[in-house]
């Protein structure tokens, strides 16, 4: 039986302090919808849930990743940062290169004798 092998990748900065593919994609979500709220929705999680990864995800650097604006007149929102945007490909970037190396490396060995 073939299987496809999938990397998952996540980055530890410190304990406690992770970037992994969640908080990527809340990330690209919040670029996308210009909302945490809209962002959290589409992943299915809280919008309070949505925010303690924004949270963490800020934690991560000395500069935001994700800038909010409160409500009001014009409406509140959310938007990724250059430096967020930067962290996006980077991360995009080394899980690409990870998910090639395991495709030389381990799923030749799992074809051979895995199940």
């Amino acid at each position: 039986m073939a299987r496809k092998i999938r990397v998952i990748l996540k980055v530890e900065y410190a304990p406690g302090l992770r970037l992994g593919a969640g908080k990527v994609r809340l990330m690209e979500l919040v670029e996308k919808t210009g909302s945490i709220s809209a962002a959290a929705r589409e992943m299915g999680m809280s919008y309070r849930r949505a925010w303690l990864l924004i949270e963490e995800a800020n934690a991560l650097y000395d500069a935001a990743l994700i800038e909010t604006s409160a409500g009001g007149a014009g409406g509140g929102g959310a938007k990724l940062t250059k430096l967020g945007a930067e962290v996006i490909v980077a991360y995009r970037q080394v899980e690409s290169a990870a998910a090639k190396l395991v495709a030389g490396k381990l799923e030749t060995l799992a074809r051979k004798g895995g199940k």
